[in-house]
């Protein structure tokens, strides 16, 4: 009994922060689909933060940004969002702790490709705005592999080899149920 509580105990030690990484990783759950422009300022009423989301209110470069696959996370004092949507803030945290950015006092715009590579493209606490045709210009800037990149597919699951193919029109038959186990002996 002893050891199969040791087993366990292990085995969750280990799993535990594989499980905790995958499940909270807001840019991992963008690879292969969005470009994520990620900004973090000091406060909400930062000109950069402004601009862009004064931006995105423009339907000629909410377009251009949609048509270049941009999504907008956002990050002032301590409050995400993403597309103008509250984010938690686990996973405003997760987002922060995911970029490695260091600390810092000003605002930084990153943006990350499909494939994950990071580009700086503003890292000051000079207070001037960003122009949203930067933003642009950057995202045509990208290799032409990153461009072509697309979401991962999902794998289909592959058909049983050893299974018998059953008439068309008659139904298969069902399967035989599995043996209970046998119990443990301590």
């Amino acid at each position: 009994m002893l050891v199969r509580s040791l087993t366990l105990a292990t085995l969750l030690a280990v799993a535990s922060p594989l499980f905790a990484a995958d499940s909270d990783a807001p840019l991992a759950k963008e690879l292969g689909k969005a470009r994520p422009l990620v900004i973090i300022a000091p406060s909400s009423a930062d000109p950069t933060l402004r601009a862009v989301n004064k931006a995105f209110e423009d339907p000629a470069t909410q377009a251009a940004f949609k048509e270049r696959g941009l999504v907008l996370f956002s990050v002032a004092q301590m409050m995400g969002k993403r597309d103008d949507k509250n984010l938690e803030q686990q996973t405003t945290m997760a987002l922060i702790r995911e970029l490695k950015l260091g600390a810092s006092k000003g605002t930084k715009v990153i943006l990350v490709g499909k494939d994950g590579e990071r580009h700086m493209l503003k890292d000051d606490d000079t207070g001037d705005a960003l122009d949203p045709q930067v933003i642009i210009k950057a995202v045509d800037d990208l290799p032409a592999t990153e461009k072509a990149l697309k979401a991962p597919e999902p794998v289909a699951a592959a058909p049983q080899e050893g299974a018998k193919e059953s008439k068309p029109g008659k139904p298969a038959k069902p399967a035989k149920p599995a043996a209970p186990p046998k119990p443990l002996d301590d």
